[in-house]
């Protein structure tokens, strides 16, 4: 005897009858122009809604387009494993904006400021130029030179946002090694 838990699609397939009535109802043109946008801005409501869900939950089926596939996955698990500092760059730069007001005119507040800056900007810089040296040999290693298109950037502008706020959210903790399966 087969266990019905284990296979099958989950459901119960529908009868002719039934089928042919919902294929109807689908094809069924909208009676007038305020019914056609109704069904369509409720369609775009539950798709936005599934996205939005998906880039919580990493769910590759529902992702937007720029979200999809093995090479932006890959991309986003190397950023989300280290820590970068760029994701800290802005907090940096605001830090050394209030030290600028806060000690306006005072020589100390000049003198933090006049070092602070280029460290964070250079420090900011050659952990980029390390973040993507190690990707492109990983992507070179790992995938086909096709497939690869746009996701420099794409890393980038991702390890330049906070952790917590990156969709979708990060599925690696820090220092977790990268899968073998990409």
């Amino acid at each position: 005897m087969v266990d019905e838990t284990e296979s099958g699609k989950g459901r119960a397939t529908p009868s002719r009858k039934q089928a042919e009535a919902a294929r109807k109802k689908q094809m069924k043109v909208p009676v007038s122009r305020k019914d056609q946008v109704k069904r369509e801005r409720a369609a775009r409501e539950e798709l936005r809604l599934k996205q939005r869900e998906a880039l919580k939950t990493g769910d590759e089926k529902f992702l937007p387009a720029r979200e999809r596939g093995p090479v932006r996955k890959f991309c986003r698990d190397y950023v989300d494993r280290r820590w970068n500092f760029a994701e800290f760059l802005l907090i940096f730069l605001v830090l050394i904006l209030l030290l600028s007001i806060v000690g306006a005119g005072a020589q100390w507040s000049a003198a933090a400021t006049f070092v602070l800056y280029p460290f964070v900007i250079i420090g900011t810089v050659l952990d980029e130029i390390i973040l993507v040296r190690g990707l492109r040999k990983q992507l070179k290693a790992r995938f086909d030179p096709d497939e690869i298109g746009g996701s420099i950037a794409y890393t980038v502008l991702r390890s330049t946002q906070l952790r917590r706020f990156r969709l979708p959210k990060p599925q690696l903790k820090r220092g977790e090694a990268l899968a073998s399966r990409y």
